[in-house]
């Protein structure tokens, strides 16, 4: 009898991965080495499921030679390999392992501080060379230093627990990480990295790459940082700016650096970092541990088994876990779950306590499962960065601290249909709520005050007191730098009260225009929210 499925498995995934998916009769496991993009087009064809690491590009030409392809899983934790945009289109499953390599990333990074401390690798070398140089290396106790950690997801957490069994003081700087989370891990939560930087005598990073976080450590910030600090990225390569990371260790303003990751991979060979003798360099090997890359094989196995046999989806990046026929039928609601989490992530603090997701009418006799996670995916999304997806969202919510809730009412309210989500901050507490006409989402309220909007692009929130000619002149100011509006909604409570204004604009207007804006007095505040 021939197999039911075939999965394509590459780039040399543990042998323990490939015999949870051998030993099941219905799957047939097809071995190969890591294939080029043509190769992978010629093998593509026929099979259901595909496994990678990281060598093997998945490229939108490669899924379009896919005929029966369902899922593509990446045993690592990011994605980058593989084109997720292109997968989606086709209705094909791209899931990762976003556990699995944990606690490798962070011994490699912890192996790293230890190395900058005591200048091993460069004594090594001398070593080697036949030298003997002990005065040469004297280096540093981490015993009763003071640690910087930026970003206190799982690796971080990790970082942070064995450098306090060293004897280390704690420092942390994570804007979603809520103040009880910060005291259980007994770490000391700064508000304001510049805050932070003067204190540390070692920085370590395990932060995504957004473009908010490029280059967070560069001239200006360095700077700020303790004359002789040590600096370990083992996150993302471009966290740190490596030409003023440079500079900073020639000057002696960094004492020692440990990079696993870099702003080009491999580095080219003119790389004047190369050069510096305080600085220790590894190629990416964060995960490149025996039981990491088995862990990561087995995880992804696993999901794809689950998948081909019984449509379970887990770790997907691109899917929430929900079956066909019901992903059908709530797809408008799990986009505007995601829309009103993301706008509410950029409305209220960094810092929140608490999410609750309250949905009223018909929706809320449905499972909710796959629309709430939304929510909370693109509520965290700007914290996590693009690693968080509706399955592993909770998981990083509890990591962060956020309590994750939701209530139902099945009496409609204003709307037949409603979702609306609210978060606070201490004793702040932000709202905003949606609906969905036929298939479209419409953003219908914002902290009680009720609107109509689409819910898309560059939304222009602006609260100010009622009075005649004010949104002419936001128009006017917009209109003068080249920003055009491309629809509105006004709110306000009676005449001359608060009002609330939403403008839909076709592109991000300038810090110039805003402060021109802003120069009126009755306008209180300016929100700018990119969807």
């Amino acid at each position: 009898m021939s197999a039911k499925f075939k999965v394509l498995v590459l780039d040399g995934v543990s042998a323990r991965g490939v015999e949870v998916l051998s030993k099941v009769a219905e799957i047939e496991v097809i071995q190969s080495k890591s294939l080029s993009e043509d190769e992978l087009i010629a093998r593509i064809g026929d099979v259901d499921g595909l496994v990678v690491r990281s060598q093997t590009k998945v490229t939108e030409k490669a899924i379009e030679a896919a005929k029966k392809l369902k899922v593509v899983g990446r045993a690592g934790v990011g994605v980058d390999n593989v084109n997720v945009n292109a997968a989606t289109k086709k209705g094909i499953v791209v899931m990762n392992t976003p556990g699995g390599n944990t606690i490798s990333t962070a011994e490699h990074a912890f192996s790293l501080m230890l190395s900058v401390a005591r200048q091993i690798p460069q004594a090594h070398a001398t070593m080697k060379a036949g030298k003997w140089d002990r005065k040469k290396f004297e280096g540093v106790e981490v015993f009763g230093k003071t640690l910087g950690v930026v970003g206190m997801g799982r690796i971080g957490t990790e970082f942070a627990r064995r450098a306090q069994a060293f004897g280390m003081k704690v420092l942390a700087y994570d804007p979603y990480l809520s103040a009880a989370k910060a005291q259980s891990l007994q770490v000391e939560l700064y508000e304001k990295l510049n805050d932070m930087l003067p204190h540390c005598d070692f920085i370590t990073l395990h932060i995504p790459m957004t473009p908010e976080t490029k280059g967070l450590l560069n001239e200006k910030t360095l700077k700020l940082c303790k004359k002789g600090v040590r600096i370990i990225n083992c996150a993302r390569g471009g966290l740190v700016d490596e030409q003023d990371l440079l500079e900073a260790l020639k000057s002696g303003q960094v004492a020692g650096a440990a990079l696993d990751v870099y702003e080009q991979e491999p580095p080219p060979a003119e790389y004047p970092l190369r050069d510096e003798a305080n600085l220790v360099m590894t190629p990416h090997l964060g995960a490149s541990t025996a039981e990491a890359q088995e862990n990561v094989g087995i995880e992804v196995a696993e999901a794809i088994r689950e998948l081909l046999l019984h449509g379970t989806i887990v770790n997907a990046v691109n899917m929430p876990s929900v079956d066909a026929k019901t992903l059908e039928q709530q797809r408008p609601y799990i986009e505007l779950g995601d829309q009103l989490g993301r706008i509410l992530a950029q409305l209220a603090p960094t810092r929140c306590e608490s999410l609750t997701v309250n949905f009223t009418g018909k929706i809320a006799e449905m499972d909710t499962t796959a629309i709430r996670r939304s929510v909370l995916k693109g509520f965290i999304k700007q914290a996590i960065g693009p690693d968080v997806n509706e399955v592993n969202a909770p998981h990083f919510a509890q990591n962060l601290g956020l309590k994750f809730s939701e209530t139902k009412m099945d009496e409609p309210g204003e709307y037949s249909e409603q979702i609306s989500v609210v978060v606070t901050a201490g004793k702040e507490k932000f709202e905003v709520a949606g609906t969905v006409f036929g298939n479209s989402t419409r953003l219908v309220s914002i902290n009680g005050q009720s609107l109509e909007a689409k819910p898309e692009g560059v939304l222009f929130v602006m609260e100010n007191t009622d009075r005649p000619g004010i949104v002419g002149f936001v128009g006017s100011i917009l209109g003068k730098h080249q920003v055009n509006i491309a629809s509105m909604s006004l709110s306000r409570a009676s005449i001359g009260s608060k009002a609330l204004s939403v403008l839909n604009l076709d592109s991000m207007p300038s810090e110039a225009a805003i402060s021109e804006i802003k120069q009126d007095s009755n306008i209180t505040s300016i929100k700018l929210i990119q969807l």
